[in-house]
Parts: C-alpha cells; structure tokens; sequence
C-alpha cells in the first residue's frame, strides 16, 4: 500500500472512488451520490477540489489502484487556525482490516503535526460505526460530544460522535 497526497491528476479515480462510498455507505456522508453526480462537470469539479492546496487530500492506493481516501482541512480563519478536521475517510469493503484506514489516518496526522500552528484534529463519525470508532480511539482520538439526528438519509436519523487528538 502506498498513501499519496492527490493532485488534479488522480480526479477521476477519486469520483470513482467517492461514488463509490456514497453508494456504499450513504449513512456516513454528508453529501449524497445524487447531488454528487448531478453537479455540472463532476470530474473538473473534483479536479478543482483537489487542486486546493490549502487542503490534504491523501489516497491509498493498492497495486496502482484507489481504494482509500480522506481529507485533511486545516481551519484558515484567524481564531481557528489552531484546529484541523479530517473529513471523507472511506476505504473499499473487500480491503477494510488491512490496515489501509490506519495508513491514511497515520498521513494525515503526521501531516497536521508537521503544520505548526495546528494544536488538534477533529472529526466525526456516525455513531453506529463501530470499526471507525475504534480506530479513531486506538490512535488517540476522544469523544467530546454527540450531535443527535445529525443526518438524515430515507427518513432514518443518524447521530453523529465528535472526537477531538489534540497534538
């Protein structure tokens, strides 16, 4: 497994990718595959995601192939600069327990810490997430807070775990 930061040039195998959770595991985004692929030009929006460099957006990709993701997005206004959010973690169903998850997580803290004004990593998973839960706490990550009904996806409400490592 090799975790790469992605650029403009990895857009269509991220959309891929991206499809994929939602359709896979639609209860764990906020965004929906619908409003996904409706958007006008999908792969130049993408593209034009990825190619934010104030954002870190790192893929795992096994035997040249896409197959895990997740966005680190450092806060940029003044009073919040300390702080980072990691966001779109997804690893493809046949390769979740190899480690990949582990791997993108590992890049990206490594990353927050190398960026000197950042003091914590925050995120959010929904609460029946057992496996990421338990990833997230073995690497440091503490719950501090749930936000009940947080989404909804066909008429079921999710609540969603708020979980803080500082740095």
């Amino acid at each position: 497994m090799e975790v790469l930061r992605l650029d403009r040039s990895h857009a269509d195998a991220y959309l891929r990718l991206r499809l994929e959770a939602l359709q896979t595991n639609p209860e764990a985004f906020g965004a929906s595959y619908e409003e996904t692929i409706s958007r006008k030009n999908p792969v130049e929006h993408t593209a034009a995601r990825l190619a934010q460099r104030e954002n870190y957006t790192y893929g795992a990709f096994v035997n040249g192939n896409l197959v895990g993701m997740l966005v680190l997005v450092p806060e940029t206004a003044e009073k919040m600069k300390h702080k980072a959010s990691i966001f779109g973690m997804y690893v493809t169903p046949n390769l979740r327990g190899s480690g990949i998850a582990r791997g993108l997580m590992v890049k990206a803290i490594s990353k927050a810490r190398e960026l000197e004004a950042l003091e914590q990593l925050n995120l959010t998973v929904v609460t029946t997430n057992d496996s990421a839960k338990k990833l997230y706490t073995s690497m440091g990550f503490t719950s501090f807070g749930l936000e009940k009904r947080a989404l909804k996806y066909k008429g079921e409400y999710l609540d969603e775990e708020y979980m803080v490592l500082f740095l």
